[in-house]
């Protein structure tokens, strides 16, 4: 979720960021919510919820606090 320090030029790097993870196979989707508050993306291949954590906070957003990022562990049917 966009905090009020949200900045648009973060938002080239996250991309950047999304797409490298995509090449490296951990990345099935992604999108933003309609109304502009934030968004989010699914990480498969990833051993453990600690795993995913470390990733998303990497993620530009989350290293510049310009968003909050929460990793919510999801079991699929």
């Amino acid at each position: 979720m966009r905090t009020a320090r949200f900045e648009e030029s973060v938002i080239a790097p996250h991309l950047e960021f999304l797409q490298q993870l995509r090449e490296a196979g951990q990345l099935e989707m992604t999108g933003g919510f309609s109304d502009k508050s934030g968004g989010a993306y699914v990480l498969i291949n990833v051993a453990s919820l600690a795993e995913a954590q470390a990733i998303a906070a990497r993620d530009p957003l989350a290293i510049t606090g310009t968003s909050e990022l929460t990793v919510h562990e999801w079991n699929t049917r």
